[in-house]
């Protein structure tokens, strides 16, 4: 972990610290944990009305080239592969409009925002990748991104931009202005709530555009700044999975290099064009015998915790035989429904819904039940 001096900032770090935050480290950045008013009360105050997140830490990428599949302005999430099959990074990736001083908005590149700290291992696969088509990277190290979630954002961002926000649906993407800015827009999220994410370069001040943007939206009083606490637990409450690294004996997180997305309950962001297409992608070899073969060693899941105190990621799982059979990768307190939640990665047919797993917490035996995700119901805006 690098030290408090080599973490890396955001833009708004001054903002973070005026405000109060509780910072930490994460992905090599400095980044705020919870405001003085707690992961809880943000948490909730996101689910009712609209919570602000800097999400500056988190690296845009530009990839021109021919043959984009996904039709113009629109989203979908996606993963990188390697040749093992495994997970590299999972992203949202969006055939994005030309800038808006330009008469013709067809799609003519492909936007991405990648987790943070991933640059160096996405980078060098992605240019290796492209290095076989007519393809280029770009990244976009100086953006700002805002996240702006919650049952409010429509109308709290509606206010700042000539856009008709009605019209655009869940996973979709455009350039807009919003409050005097030129910024790059799309609808979606890490929440499960309807929300924007909004990228918005330097400008032309002496400070990055991306200061006042932030400062503006919460002049609002239905619109908080919320940290990485909260960000956390309104993703797992959403059923959205957390990008760490897996060791030899214990689980960091829902997503690593050696699971496959077949494993990761994934398997539904391989196109149909893909799994016709032998040696199509990289993993190709293990990811399509996993489908064909049903051959996959584990599968992700999620779980409530019956009663007791949250199950944390790396407790091993246990079945009602005391067989162990799987490992927690997330799991924390849900504000929502009050009580344990979870994911983690189980053998094939534990993953079944009310499946009865037992987890052993500061010395007791816990009973938890698997269950669908989300754990609480999504709003994504499907359009008017």
């Amino acid at each position: 972990m690098p030290a408090e001096s080599e973490l890396r900032k955001t833009p708004l770090h001054a903002e973070h610290l005026a405000l109060g935050a509780k910072m930490g480290p994460f992905g090599g950045w400095d980044m705020p944990i919870q405001y003085p008013d707690g992961i809880m009360k943000s948490h909730l105050f996101t689910r009712a009305k609209a919570g602000l997140f800097d999400v500056s830490h988190m690296l845009g990428v530009v990839v021109r080239g021919a043959d984009r599949a996904l039709p113009d302005g629109s989203g979908t999430l996606s993963v990188l592969t390697n040749e093992a099959g495994g997970i590299i990074d999972d992203m949202i990736i969006t055939n994005a409009a030309r800038g808006p001083s330009e008469k013709r908005k067809r799609g003519d590149h492909l936007y991405m925002v990648i987790n943070a700290g991933h640059e160096d291992k996405d980078l060098p696969h992605m240019e290796a990748q492209l290095s076989k088509f007519d393809a280029s990277v770009e990244t976009l190290p100086n953006n700002g991104i805002l996240a702006l979630q919650g049952p409010a954002a429509a109308e709290v961002l509606q206010a700042l931009t000539p856009v008709d926000l009605s019209q655009m649906p869940f996973m979709s993407a455009r350039p807009m202005e919003v409050a005097g800015e030129q910024c790059f827009v799309a609808r979606s999220g890490y929440t499960g709530e309807d929300g924007f994410e909004i990228a918005v370069p330097p400008g032309g001040g002496s400070q990055h555009a991306v200061r006042g943007l932030w400062s503006t939206l919460l002049e609002r009083e239905d619109v908080t700044p919320v940290g990485l606490g909260a960000r956390d637990s309104l993703r797992l409450e959403a059923g959205l999975c957390l990008y760490g690294e897996r060791h030899a004996s214990s689980a960091r997180n829902d997503l690593d290099d050696t699971t496959s997305p077949v494993e990761g309950a994934l398997a539904w962001v391989i196109a149909k064009r893909r799994r016709a297409e032998d040696g199509s992608f990289c993993g190709s070899d293990r990811i399509l015998a996993e489908l064909r073969d049903k051959s996959r060693t584990r599968a992700r899941c999620g779980f409530v915790v019956d009663q007791g105190a949250p199950v944390r990621e790396g407790t091993a799982l246990r079945d009602e035989s005391g067989a162990e059979v799987g490992i927690v990768t997330s799991g924390g307190f849900s504000p929502c429904l009050k009580k344990g939640i979870g994911m983690c990665y189980v053998t094939p047919g534990r993953n079944k819904s009310g499946t009865k797993l037992l987890a052993e917490v500061r010395g007791k035996t816990q009973s938890l039940t698997v269950t669908k995700m989300p754990f609480v119901e999504q709003r994504y805006y499907r359009g008017p």
